[in-house]
């Protein structure tokens, strides 16, 4: 709960970025110190600078035990990393290049062609859960592990097949914290809000406070509703809507956007409102151009009167 001082702090409010590690985040020479070269030197760095992170690679491919246990070696005790879920569970399109050797030779799935949930074999479906929460477990073990967050993608809407989509990766995933974060507007209009809001509720999953573009089919409101009693998420995407739906060669292209401090403050003054309701909020910022993601961070966590 929040600290209750005078000065505002919540002190049960953690800060961060998605990803540490993007190209144009590094090409900027404004966050990491000129000495910071090596993957473990910059982990080092920024797990100095905030308490959290989003691990985003996680969702491009299955991660590895090998690379979460550096992760937990690397990061201080205290250090809460949430882990996105791989792009087939979500719902995405998937190039079988990420997957494991032996699991390309049983799909035997032609190359260059996408592959969706749908196409996945039951066998392999179940080996797949079972190897990225086996990857998950270093970080589990070292208590590093915060949220598993299922970002579903925008065609997954609120219909029955969605509904079941939903649940099966509940199913599977029963010793882990899930955080939900919905691409279509029908989740949330008028007709399934409160109906979807209770889903979360009963099945334990945490609501994702979405800060991004509106009006568009991918787009939800910003609800800021709390789920689940032990965690609460805000996710930041920017407010850029000329670059939403763009289609370029960085996705942190779509993400281009400097929150100024006015539009901070009032995420501020939502944010200690709902960690008022939960016992610890955490806070992602998406904006990953450059070092936007990071400056806002500071900035976000300068306004909350947090320290790291």
């Amino acid at each position: 709960m929040g600290s209750g001082k005078d000065d505002g702090a919540s002190n049960n409010i953690l800060v961060g970025t998605a990803s540490w590690t993007d190209k144009s985040l590094i090409d900027s020479g404004r966050f990491y110190p000129k000495e910071a070269t090596s993957a473990e030197a910059r982990l080092r760095h920024y797990a100095a600078q905030f308490p959290l992170v989003e691990v985003d690679s996680s969702y491009y491919a299955m991660p590895s035990p090998t690379t979460a246990r550096l992760w937990a070696e690397r990061t201080p005790a205290d250090f809460t990393m949430n882990v996105k879920a791989f792009r087939l569970f979500t719902g995405h399109q998937t190039q079988t290049k990420v997957l494991h050797e032996d699991l390309r030779q049983a799909l035997a799935w032609p190359e260059g062609r996408n592959l969706y949930w749908k196409h996945v074999p039951p066998e392999i479906r179940t080996e797949l859960w079972r190897r990225f929460q086996g990857a998950l477990q270093p970080l589990q073990d070292a208590g590093r592990l915060g949220l598993v967050h299922f970002q579903f993608a925008p065609w997954i809407v609120c219909n029955r097949q969605g509904l079941e989509h939903v649940e099966e990766c509940v199913g599977h995933m029963p010793v882990h914290t899930l955080s939900v974060e919905f691409r279509h507007r029908s989740w949330f209009d008028e007709k399934n809000r409160a109906s979807t809001l209770a889903l979360l509720r009963d099945l334990g999953l945490v609501h994702t406070v979405v800060d991004g573009p509106q009006g568009f089919s991918n787009s939800v409101p910003a609800l800021w509703e709390a789920t689940h009693p032990a965690v609460a998420l805000l996710r930041l995407h920017g407010r850029n809507t000329e670059t939403w739906n763009a289609t370029g060669p960085a996705a942190s292209d779509r993400f281009n956007y400097d929150y100024p401090d006015a539009e901070l403050e009032d995420i501020a003054r939502h944010l200690r409102e709902l960690a008022a309701r939960v016992a610890s909020c955490h806070v992602v910022f998406n904006n990953n151009f450059e070092d936007q993601g990071q400056r806002n961070a500071a900035t976000l966590m300068k306004l909350l009167h947090l320290a790291r």
